[in-house]
């Protein structure tokens, strides 16, 4: 054979031999996706390989550092990685932020453009994962990943701390407005909403003087905030308190994405009318229902208390057998839910009753309860979160 063919037969070879190897990594980035980061929402895992001559190249990036390391534990032979683990040098030592407007959008990718996913609050502590221009990539105390434009004072572990232990005041008005003097008929600093958290810096009067996380001074009334420590005593997680502050955001326009009082989707509305109680929940419908006791599927309602989350959707089936969840509300008592839809208002899963909600009824899957079960898979207490630490 003359040397010239022998030389193309283990070039053909070897070229079949990493395409063989190039399948095997595929399956095995899948593998490692499924395993680690089932949800994209709460685990950044975008990661492909390509076969450039004889190598194998990984490109992408990842949040979760078991998932790199397993990954890269896996393959083998001639592999080149350009994967980021993130938050990398991008980023810096400052890899921790705190949102500093009073509501701010998180966005599905670096751009206005992109769809809203949901809203991060004033005070909210953050996981800086990776920058493109002013945006951030960013990931709030429940998990959620997503990008931000500028609205974040950036901080390293150490200073976060810190800021987390200094005294502040929680808004407890559904909106409310700083100003730069202890005189409402003076300049407005920004509008607040309930929810947003500020520095305490001294109180005189009528009035909080508070610092906001990029430095910003101002005053609020003490009629629209309560200091930190004593809004946490005085909670009530009750069936009766999580009713009635559901009750508050009435008439309050559906957002996508919307979890303030400006606009709220479904779950932004359950999940604030519980942050207000000390609870982080998940931030969508098909997270939420993964958490909390399990009360009710059969849709009798005898077991159901005022307080549960009701949620609806798609049941499985044969011919579909995934099921979706896509909505989610508050029970209240008296077969009576609440929930965002076109507006926050009341519906019934009664036929006979005036607000009977026939087609929520018919897609209704399940209630969860949520009092007495903090602290389980899913459910943190706001203060025991490691992002408030």
């Amino acid at each position: 054979m003359k040397k010239a063919s022998f030389l193309f037969l283990l070039w053909i070879f070897s070229t079949l031999c990493s395409m063989a190897q190039h399948k095997d990594i595929n399956r095995i980035i899948q593998a490692v996706q499924e395993k680690y980061a089932p949800d994209r929402r709460v685990v950044v895992f975008d990661i492909k390989s390509s076969l450039q001559n004889d190598t194998i190249v990984l490109e992408g990036e990842t949040s979760h550092p078991d998932a790199y390391n397993d990954l890269l534990k896996q393959v083998s032979g001639n592999v080149k990685n350009n994967i980021r683990l993130l938050p990398d040098e991008v980023i810096g030592e400052k890899n921790r932020g705190v949102i500093y407007n009073s509501v701010e959008k998180l966005h599905s990718s670096n751009s206005y453009g992109s769809e809203t996913v949901s809203e991060v609050l004033l005070g909210m502590p953050v996981k800086l994962l990776d920058k493109k221009g002013g945006w951030r990539r960013v990931q709030t105390p429940e998990g959620y990943i997503g990008w931000v434009s500028e609205a974040i004072q950036p901080m390293t572990e150490t200073e976060l701390h810190e800021y987390n232990q200094k005294p502040k005041v929680v808004i407890t008005s559904l909106y409310a407005l700083s100003y730069e003097k202890m005189d409402v008929k003076s300049q407005t600093v920004s509008n607040l909403v309930i929810g947003d958290m500020l520095v305490l810096k001294g109180s005189k009067g009528k009035f909080y003087q508070v610092t906001y996380p990029d430095g910003r001074e101002a005053y609020i009334q003490k009629s629209d905030a309560k200091e930190l420590k004593k809004w946490l005593k005085d909670i009530e997680f009750t069936q009766e308190s999580i009713v009635k502050t559901a009750k508050k955001f009435m008439g309050v326009p559906y957002v996508w994405g919307g979890t303030s009082s400006k606009g709220l989707d479904c779950s932004g509305f359950t999940k604030l009318v519980y942050f207000l109680h000390g609870v982080i929940l998940p931030r969508d419908a098909s997270q939420q229902v993964l958490t909390g006791k399990l009360i009710d599927e059969k849709g009798d309602f005898s077991n159901v208390q005022p307080g549960d989350l009701v949620f609806f959707g798609t049941k499985a089936t044969d011919e579909n057998p995934r099921e979706r969840v896509v909505h989610v509300g508050i029970y209240i008592g008296n077969k009576r839910f609440i929930h965002a839809s076109d507006y926050i208002q009341i519906g019934s899963f009664d036929l006979t009753d005036s607000l009977y909600d026939e087609y929520n009824t018919n897609r209704y899957l399940r209630t969860k309860r949520i009092i007495g079960e903090v602290n389980t898979k899913g459910l943190d207490a706001i203060f025991e979160n490691e992002f408030y630490r």
